[in-house]
């Protein structure tokens, strides 16, 4: 069980925004933040990394706070608790001795990628010729032609199966740190409404109109974009889980047609992963400054960058599959994959994981009232 320490100034910035909201509450109808708040008359460590996890960051309480900057309370809860979102990243990180990846993440990401490409094209002009990489291979098992299938399937299946399991005991860590000081318990019921509410991302939906963002106007578009990242990357999960499906259970070797089943799901979400992140970095750049963590940009930025490349370089892959371009472009497109299974515990893409326990929390908490 790691340490639920964190700077103290942060968590006393925190404690004291909760406190002055608490009293005032014009924003109870905005998100879940402000209902779960007002459960509470005082504010463990584990309670404000809940509510912090809890915001997804719609900034409408910002936009319409009589205490915001310039006034003397300087109350501004979109920054400090996307700080304290930051931090709880790095303290339940597992193993513990990476957890300063998130300082400078943007930069770690970064060079995941260049490295996951180095080491996957290397180690493919390294070992194959070059006959055989500008070749052109078609029919079953061409792109094993290429890398063979152990090369492909038991390093890249060892570092996601160790970066789920990261995820996982960073995820039992958060729980056991946060929940429980409500006296709420877990049911069913609980867990089917936090997946419902993520699933339909009903926070990013304000107080009604949207999101103030990227500026002071309500907007369902950062919850659009958000839905085409997240069902992209999910159908992309399905496709290849089917793809799974198909070589172990009924033999059938890559690559598939472009009819079937895992060539559709992960075009279609390939499209997503293109929309998704383009249109969430446009909102990002064009975001007003005062409510954002500004220093925390490169997490989010690195992340959709990642999942951008790993879209694009996967639907060029599909579409020239069957020319000489192959080899370069499956190279390019593993090496971006494995640098997204190396950073997936240690990036943004921990935020999903945390957040579906707060929102299966507040369930669980609206449950007793």
């Amino acid at each position: 069980m790691p340490s639920t320490d964190k700077p103290a100034t942060m968590l006393d910035e925190a404690n004291r925004l909760m406190t002055i909201c608490n009293a005032c509450r014009y924003c109870e109808g905005f998100c879940a933040v402000f209902p779960a708040m007002e459960r509470r008359r005082s504010f463990s460590r584990g309670d404000l990394t809940y509510l912090a996890n809890l915001c997804h960051g719609c900034q409408g309480c910002y936009h319409v706070c009589q205490y915001a900057p310039p006034h003397d309370f300087d109350v501004n809860v979109p920054k400090t608790f996307a700080e304290v979102r930051a931090e709880s990243y790095a303290q339940f990180a597992w193993p513990g001795i990476l957890s300063n990846t998130f300082q400078r993440n943007g930069l770690i990401v970064s060079l995941m990628i260049a490295l996951g490409l180095a080491l996957v094209i290397g180690l493919t002009f390294g070992l194959q010729s070059p006959e055989v990489i500008f070749g052109t291979h078609v029919g079953e098992g061409a792109f094993y032609r290429v890398i063979p299938y152990e090369a492909m399937v038991w390093p890249f299946g060892l570092v996601f199966l160790f970066s789920i399991v990261a995820m996982i005991v960073g995820g039992v860590r958060y729980w056991r740190a946060t929940a429980g000081s409500s006296g709420a318990s877990l049911s069913l019921q609980a867990i089917l409404g936090g997946l419902w509410d993520t699933l339909t991302l009903k926070n990013l939906g304000g107080g009604g109109g949207g999101c103030t963002y990227p500026d002071e106007k309500f907007s369902y578009a950062r919850r659009t974009y958000h839905h085409f990242t997240f069902y992209g990357f999910m159908l992309c999960f399905a496709a290849t889980s089917v793809a799974t499906i198909y070589d172990h259970v009924f033999g059938w070797i890559a690559p598939y047609g472009y009819l079937s089943v895992p060539v559709v799901l992960g075009t279609v979400g390939g499209l997503g992963l293109l929309i998704g992140p383009v249109g969430l970095l446009s909102l990002k750049m064009k975001a007003e400054p005062a409510p954002q963590a500004r220093d925390l940009m490169g997490m989010d930025v690195a992340l959709l960058v990642l999942l951008f490349l790993i879209s694009f370089t996967g639907l060029v892959l599909l579409v020239l599959r069957e020319t000489s371009a192959m080899g370069t472009l499956l190279a390019v497109h593993l090496g971006f994959v494995l640098a997204l299974f190396v950073t997936l515990p240690y990036s943004k893409m921990v935020h999903g994981v945390y957040r579906l326990l707060a929102l299966i929390q507040d369930a669980a908490e609206r449950r007793v009232e």
